[in-house]
């Protein structure tokens, strides 16, 4: 899958991403134990699910391989709502994609319409609507 990459679990730190149960996660909070002589240290992972919201917690070696998600982040034109689908045009690529309304940030969901720029997400073939651009 190109929507992943790997990297050291004790490189995680407070911001960056991970993947937890195959969800894309933000990292809360990271704490580094080293026990004995010939142990290994050992990284406890808090992290907030980015679609749900849920909170997740694992501890793994710190010097595990762990798959991060790679987020592009993109400017796109509302052009349909339509019951639970939101139509964007990617403003680089032209590209149509659907993304559903139950991703949306709830600060912003009520104020969604069509012809208004946001600010989307594209994470392992989802797509999340974060902000609203300002008009100029």
């Amino acid at each position: 899958m190109s929507d992943i990459k790997l990297t050291h679990a004790g490189g995680l730190k407070a911001g960056s991403y991970v993947l937890i149960d195959n969800q894309p996660c933000i990292v809360k909070d990271t704490q580094t134990s080293r026990p004995g002589k010939h142990g290994h240290a050992k990284v406890r992972v808090k992290a907030t699910n980015i679609f749900t919201g849920s909170t997740k917690e694992v501890v793994m070696p710190g010097h595990d391989n762990v798959e991060v998600p790679i987020i592009f982040k993109k400017n796109g034109s509302i052009t349909n709502i339509e019951g639970e689908h939101i139509d964007l045009m990617d403003m680089e690529t032209f590209e149509e994609v659907t993304a559903e309304l139950k991703l949306v940030d709830e600060s912003i969901k009520d104020k969604l319409a069509a012809g208004q720029t946001v600010m989307f997400w594209q994470v392992m073939g989802k797509i999340l609507i974060k902000t609203i651009q300002e008009e100029e």
